[in-house]
């Protein structure tokens, strides 16, 4: 979901408890005790208002991006810009295999229908960039000039950046599984994995059918705005057992950026202390990220935000 752009500032992680004499903010003591006590006052409303239905425990709902990358890709400017726009040519045969799959999850199994190969490429593929004289289409092939990328199926992308001409080559496609953030937790999920010539690691494309997949629930926020000095979780950019690194929305001269996290049994909230700016300052919002430790693994617990309510996705590298 996005956030609306007035929001300059955003609220840093906190832990949810069923009622605020439960738990306390893991944070440090330089926030202001007013601002952090109108944080758990927000936070255990948020938690409190947080009733998904059971689709949440037993089906699909994944919470990161269809698209995953597994290690490092070692990104160069123009590899990165082709990956986020969505660039491909392929060099060989994508065949249209169809196989079953299930998801495993920490407390259990789910049967589920899958794309083949062929669809899942067609999914990935976004197009191809804008010709670019002179520039080679694939980085250390010189190129006498003149467009150096042809047309994919889906024409020229004439809004993407200009600033990098050239699509990732797949010159492989293997079936397997790779681990998604999800409503139950961390998943091994049915995917298709490209092999591309230009990454130091495959490009996964999430294989379970849209009809098994099942939409984040609706935030149920407070219907008021956020305290001032408080700023708001724009998503999660990494979770690593008890450690969570947050990205939170701030203005472009904020500072005393504080994260703040409140901890319950059935779900956790984040969100951030600011100092705003008295001075002229663009209208410009930042995404600062900022990692908190948890009293025990994250598990299955959702990671609301406590502006809008919902549940944090992981963010697309």
């Amino acid at each position: 979901m996005r956030r609306p752009a007035l929001l300059l500032v955003l609220p840093l992680l906190i832990t949810v408890g069923c009622a605020p004499t439960d738990a306390g903010p893991a944070v440090g003591s330089s926030d202001p005790p007013q601002r952090s006590a109108a944080f758990d006052r927000r936070a255990a409303e948020v938690a409190e208002a947080w009733r998904p239905d059971a689709t949440w425990r037993s089906g699909y709902v994944p919470l990161q991006g269809p698209t995953v990358l597994v290690g490092d890709p070692r990104f160069t400017p123009d590899t990165e810009a082709a990956f986020r726009a969505g660039w491909y040519r392929e060099q060989v045969p994508i065949p249209p295999t169809r196989v079953g799959g299930e998801i495993r999850f920490p407390d259990g199994r789910l049967t589920v229908p899958l794309v083949n190969a062929a669809e899942a490429y067609r999914q990935l593929d976004q197009g191809d960039p804008e010709p670019c004289p002179g520039r080679p289409k694939r980085p250390g092939v010189p190129s006498p000039g003149g467009p150096t990328v042809e047309p994919g199926p889906d024409g020229w992308a004439t809004s993407a950046p200009r600033t990098a001409c050239l699509a990732l080559t797949v010159t492989g496609v293997t079936f397997g599984a790779v681990p998604v953030h999800t409503s139950r937790g961390e998943a091994q999920v049915p995917a298709w994995l490209f092999t591309i010539e230009e990454l130091a690691t495959p490009v996964a494309r999430l294989a379970v059918a849209s009809t098994a997949v099942t939409p984040v629930p609706e935030p149920a926020a407070p219907p008021r705005p956020l305290p001032d000095g408080l700023a708001a979780a724009q998503d999660l950019a990494e979770v690593d057992g008890a450690a969570l690194t947050v990205r939170l929305g701030v203005g472009a001269c904020d500072i005393g950026i504080t994260p703040l996290v409140w901890e319950g049994p059935d779900a956790v909230v984040v969100g951030g202390g600011v100092t705003r700016s008295t001075g002229v300052c663009p209208d410009v919002l930042k995404l600062e990220p900022v990692t908190v430790t948890l009293t025990a693994p994250l598990g299955a617990r959702p990671v609301l935000d406590v502006f809008t309510g919902g549940p944090l996705s992981i963010a697309a590298r």
